[in-house]
Parts: structure tokens; C-alpha cells; sequence
């Protein structure tokens, strides 16, 4: 998994311009069964693929933090909602709240888990979003994922075999 790890962001920005081109074209004309689609791409990748042999996300990344996630995990760390920002968190450029640091303060590098886990915040508990609704929707943020999450990845590419684009033809829909 290592190996896999320090290719991936090489692997990811390889294919972005590709991927660009793909998500536009699919935007143009979305295929009905998307939604679905990518729910079974999703199932078929994490019936595979064990997220605690990775770990990327927690040690890379941070999720948004929402008013009832901070309310939620702060009730269970048993401190006030506003020690709990203050120690935590910050305001990104976008205006939402995120961790401060990186790797998670709540991720334990030893067997990459989460002390957290069962009031995770929502962006934690839906990532890496690709068996979303309206998947055509977060695109962009699919394609960034792709460099932090290996899963994310490899369905990325499951989706263009699926639906394969060439320029100047159209897209098969399924």
C-alpha cells in the first residue's frame, strides 16, 4: 500500500487532464443510470479495499466541519462547542471549518483509526463521496480525491471503461 501511496498523486495529475476532458463530456450528456453506476462501482472497489491499510485522507486532508458535527463530537470529548473550535479547528479560504492540523488530531497513525469514529464528522463518514446522488454534481472534488484516495482512483477508471469516451463520439449510455 505504501508503494501504491507515493505513486498515486503522480498517477492522479497524469490523468487530470483526462479526466477534465471525461467529466465534461459525461456533464454534457449524463447518463441516466449514473447514480447507480457509480453505487456499484463504489461497492465493488470497498468490497476490496480496506481503508484502514491506507489511511490517506486522515493523514492528508481535512474534512468540513458542520454545526452538528462540532455539537456532536464535542458532546462526546465532553468539552463546550467553542473550547472545542477553539483547540480544533479554523476557518478555511472557502469560509468553512476544518482541522487545523494535519495529520487528524482524532487519527491514531499506529493502526489508522479514528478516536472519533462513531461521531466522525459527516464529510468523514460520505468520503470519498463517489456513491453520492447526483454524483455528476461533485466532479471536481472526484477529481482532486483521486490524488489522496486509492479507492477513489480506481473508480475513477472503472467509471471511463464503463462509459469510454473518445473525442468527437458520443457516450454510450448504459
Amino acid at each position: 500500500m505504501e508503494k501504491h501511496l507515493e505513486n498515486l498523486p503522480k498517477l492522479a495529475q497524469d490523468a487530470h487532464k483526462e479526466n477534465k476532458k471525461y467529466f465534461a463530456n459525461l456533464r454534457k450528456r449524463t447518463p441516466r443510470d449514473l447514480d447507480y453506476v457509480m453505487q456499484d462501482l463504489h461497492d465493488k472497489e470497498f468490497a476490496k479495499t480496506d481503508c484502514l491499510e491506507c489511511g490517506n485522507c486522515c493523514k492528508t486532508t481535512s474534512p468540513i466541519f458542520t454545526d452538528k458535527d462540532t455539537e456532536r463530537i464535542s458532546k462526546h470529548l465532553k468539552m463546550k462547542v467553542f473550547d472545542f473550535k477553539n483547540q480544533y479547528l479554523e476557518r478555511d479560504q472557502d469560509d468553512f471549518m476544518v482541522l487545523k492540523t494535519a495529520p487528524c488530531s482524532f487519527f491514531d497513525d499506529k493502526d489508522n483509526t479514528c478516536f472519533i469514529y462513531d461521531v466522525r464528522p459527516k464529510a468523514c463518514s460520505e468520503y470519498p463521496h463517489t456513491n453520492r446522488r447526483k454524483f455528476i454534481q461533485i466532479t471536481d472534488l472526484t477529481i482532486a480525491n483521486t490524488a489522496i484516495c486509492p479507492a477513489t482512483y480506481n473508480i475513477v477508471e472503472a467509471l471511463k471503461k464503463h462509459y469510454p469516451f473518445e473525442p468527437n463520439k458520443k457516450i454510450k449510455r448504459s
